[in-house]
């Protein structure tokens, strides 16, 4: 007669369950609605085709269209994140995108995700990111949430690019590529020095990698690069810039690790930017020769 019944949990649990129900109701109304949609407005290949193909004929994109790395002595080279998007897009029924299903501590697990939709065709990868960053030292744990966004959504980008490319036809992303190359080689306005002191200059920025070991990677001086030495490092910045590759894979730079980059700015706060001069050795002097002292004007 004493005890008390909680009349809350019950209801809070029917709270949830409510919740949930409506969630995954709307959900599959949105999935039915965008396949009846896609069944009601099926694609146009032809027009698809063409608008990809209009779409490489910019420069901004044909720039990105690549990405390239070593891998055990050889160059793997292929269609990047950008261009993947740009094709789904232009493609048409199509829906990409990532999903992080779960996160633990220190873990999280994501899909990436190609579904099309008038043929029913569904590309899915599903994986787990652990929050650390490699470096040359070991792993660091990543405790920043935006840190931890930042690596799910660029590991979740590399996988739904191999999505979309698993969904679109493979001859398509190939002359796709083809157009960008083509864009590249006959849409620069620049003269070839001028487009070859920009190349040098962003890598020397972004990425601290000088001239000669551009001219390294190559094999030859950088006034006797070609325009497609410059696609070529362009594929290169990309994928630095994707995180796909570190530039040690790339170019020799004397030993010089990304540990022994100082920062400058760092050392002007300390006081540790200039090292300090070390003074001369006395000059010897001849015997007999008489030395003034300065304290007392007697000459010893």
């Amino acid at each position: 007669m004493n005890e008390v019944a909680n009349i809350y949990g019950e209801q809070t649990g029917m709270q949830r369950n409510t919740t949930t129900e409506m969630v995954s109701t709307r959900q599959m109304q949105e999935v039915q609605g965008q396949i009846v949609m896609a069944k009601k407005f099926p694609r146009n290949e032809i027009e698809s085709y063409n608008r990809i193909m209009r779409a490489c004929q910019r420069k901004s994109l044909a720039e990105k269209a690549e990405y390239e790395y070593p891998r055990g002595g050889q160059k793997i080279t292929g269609p990047s994140i950008r261009l993947a998007e740009v094709a789904a897009q232009n493609w048409g029924n199509i829906d990409f995108g990532i999903v992080e299903l779960e996160q633990r501590k220190g873990e999280s697990q994501v899909m990436a995700y190609a579904w099309d939709l008038e043929t029913n065709t569904r590309q899915t990868k599903i994986f787990s990111v652990p929050h650390i960053r490699s470096t040359k030292k070991g792993n660091i744990p990543l405790t920043d949430p935006r840190d931890i966004y930042e690596l799910v959504a660029n590991q979740g980008a590399r996988r739904m690019r191999a999505c979309i490319l698993g969904v679109i036809p493979g001859d398509v992303i190939e002359s796709a590529i083809a157009q960008c190359h083509q864009t590249l080689l006959q849409g620069e306005e620049k003269p070839l020095i001028d487009i070859i002191k920009e190349v040098s200059l962003y890598f020397q920025r972004d990425f601290n990698v000088p001239v000669e070991a551009l001219e390294k990677y190559i094999g030859c001086k950088s006034e006797a690069f070609s325009m497609n030495d410059c696609i070529r490092l362009r594929k290169v910045y990309i994928s630095l810039k994707d995180g796909m590759a570190k530039r040690e894979d790339y170019f020799d730079l004397g030993g010089e690790t990304d540990s022994e980059i100082k920062n400058p700015y760092e050392e002007k706060k300390t006081g540790k930017g200039k090292k300090q001069e070390k003074a001369p050795d006395p000059e010897p002097q001849p015997e007999g020769q008489q030395q003034l002292d300065l304290g007392t004007g007697e000459s010893k």
